[in-house]
C-alpha cells in the first residue's frame, strides 16, 4: 500500500461525500495503491452511514466508528489502524485541496524527510477567506507554541501533515494526552494534539519539514473560540508539564 490518507469526521454529513470524491478521484490518478480510512469520532448526524455507503462502491475507502473523544484520539485510531508507505492525516471539510498533497510528497520521496507538514505561513502558502481575528488569533497561538515546545515550526495546527509509515507508528503509539485513555467527551472540542505529535516527532529525532500550502478558511460552528483557545493552552502548558515529568523519555 503506498498511500494511506486518515479523515477524521465529525458531524460532517454535508461534505463527507463530495470530501471523499475528490480525494478518491484524485488518487486513483495520483498513486497505484492507496486507502482512505475514515474514522467517524461520535458524530450524532448522518456522517458514518454516509461513508459506509459510499465505501460499498469504492473498495478503497474504509470507515472506522469512534466514541466521541476528540480529533487527537480520532485521528491516532486512522493512524494506527493505517496501512500505507506514507500516511496522511486530512481534515474532512477539505480545507486544503488534495492536490497539494503533490507538493507535500515531494519533500518525501526526494529529500527524505520522515514528516512533511502543510503550512499556512511562509512564502507560497494561500490563506482563502479567514477572517483577520481567526488569523489573528492562530499567530498568537503559534508564538506561544514556538516559545514553550516547538521553536523553528510556524504552523503546527494546519490539518494535513504526512508521515513515514515508521514515523507515524512511533510517534501515534505514544501519544500520552491523547493516547489510549482519553475519555469522551460531550461536546465538539478542537484540541493542540499536533503540538504533542510534533514534540514527540522530535524527540525521535525525526526529520520535519514545513511546506506553504493553499488552504481555504470554512466556517464552523463547532470552534469555541474562548472555550477551545483555552483549552488548547493548557494543553500546551501539559505537553511542556509532562516533558519536565519525563513523561516522553522513550
Amino acid at each position: 500500500m503506498e498511500f494511506s490518507i486518515v479523515i477524521p469526521a465529525y458531524n460532517e454529513a454535508s461534505v463527507i461525500v463530495k470530501t471523499l470524491s475528490n480525494m478518491t478521484s484524485f488518487m486513483r490518478s495520483f498513486s497505484k495503491s492507496f486507502e482512505i480510512i475514515v474514522v467517524d469520532d461520535g458524530s450524532t448526524d448522518e456522517t458514518a452511514n454516509l461513508a459506509e455507503a459510499y465505501s460499498k462502491d469504492h473498495p478503497e475507502v474504509g470507515v472506522i466508528r469512534n466514541p466521541h473523544k476528540g480529533k487527537g484520539y480520532t485521528v491516532r485510531t486512522g493512524m494506527l489502524a493505517a496501512s500505507g508507505d506514507l500516511i496522511m492525516m486530512a481534515d474532512s471539510d477539505g480545507a486544503m485541496p488534495i492536490e497539494e498533497l503533490k507538493r507535500l510528497v515531494i519533500w518525501v520521496k526526494e529529500h527524505n524527510f520522515d514528516i512533511v507538514i502543510g503550512s499556512r505561513e511562509g512564502i507560497g502558502a494561500v490563506r482563502k477567506n479567514e477572517p483577520f481575528i481567526r488569523h489573528l488569533m492562530g499567530r498568537v497561538f503559534n508564538l506561544i507554541i514556538k516559545i514553550l515546545v516547538l521553536p523553528g515550526i510556524e504552523d503546527t495546527q494546519c490539518g494535513y501533515k504526512l508521515f513515514k509509515h515508521k514515523a507515524a507508528k512511533d510517534v501515534f503509539e505514544r501519544l500520552v494526552l491523547f493516547g489510549p485513555n482519553t475519555p469522551e467527551i460531550k461536546v465538539p472540542r478542537v484540541s493542540a494534539f499536533d503540538v504533542e505529535v510534533l514534540f514527540i516527532a522530535r524527540k525521535f529525532k525525526y526529520k520535519i519539514k514545513e511546506v506553504p500550502v493553499i488552504w481555504n478558511y470554512i466556517k464552523t460552528v463547532r470552534v469555541h473560540p474562548i472555550r477551545d483557545s483555552i483549552q488548547n493552552f493548557l494543553d500546551v502548558l501539559k505537553v511542556k508539564v509532562n516533558d519536565l515529568k519525563g513523561l516522553y523519555k522513550f
